[in-house]
């Protein structure tokens, strides 16, 4: 069963809900600090805490592991990993349990990550009725099959990111276009692996915009 944080709507009752990925090795309370600075009124926020302990930081958790993560390039198809698929399995009966227990429909909904929080966003949620979606730092596990009907999706990168380079994004960008997903895309010129004031701003823009 997922451990989550939840900021309550303000004000209440919520009207849209937002649920935020955190990274590898990251933490629940990592993104529930960057999300709290999104100004989204009567919006409950939601950020899920990892179903794996990470191997190398005993306060981070992960989605999956990452093997050979000194040389990985991210060109290697993940989608197979038992862990992967069992993080896939129970993120998706979560989100699409939330309804009942927020009071607000999943098109009223949006899901974001970053970095591997942002892989989970495009594996888990291209398939859910959602109100839209937000990759920061993220990539795809493995091309993208074709899709009939999918959420918008925020993808945001920097150009100077040494964890999730650059090229993966704009491969991830367009796997996503070829396989009919509409994408809106920023690079950061001179950002890393972070997630930036510009990074805030373009999210909340978006989320206003899928929610308005």
């Amino acid at each position: 069963m997922l451990q989550v944080i939840t900021i309550p709507a303000q004000p209440s009752p919520a009207n849209h809900a937002l649920v935020i990925l955190h990274g590898w090795g990251g933490t629940a309370e990592d993104a529930a600090q960057f999300t709290g600075m999104l100004e989204v009124p009567g919006t409950v926020r939601l950020m899920p805490k990892g179903l794996f302990q990470h191997p190398y930081n005993p306060e981070g958790q992960m989605w999956y592991d990452i093997p050979n993560v000194e040389r990985f390039d991210f060109k290697v198809d993940l989608s197979d990993r038992p862990d992967l698929q069992r993080s896939r399995q129970v993120l998706r009966d979560w989100i699409t349990s939330l309804p009942e227990q927020t009071g607000v429909p999943l098109n009223k909904t949006i899901l974001g990550g970053f970095s591997q929080g942002g892989a989970m966003t495009i594996e888990v949620g291209l398939e859910l009725p959602l109100a839209g979606l937000m990759s920061m730092s993220g990539y795809a596990h493995r091309p993208i099959p074709p899709v009939t009907r999918a959420p918008k999706l925020l993808m945001i990168h920097g150009t100077a990111d040494n964890v999730v380079p650059i090229a993966a994004s704009r491969a991830t960008k367009n796997s996503l276009i070829n396989a009919g997903v509409e994408v809106e895309s920023y690079e950061f010129s001179g950002m890393g692996h972070e997630i930036s004031g510009a990074v805030i701003e373009r999210m909340q823009a978006f989320i206003l915009a899928q929610f308005a």
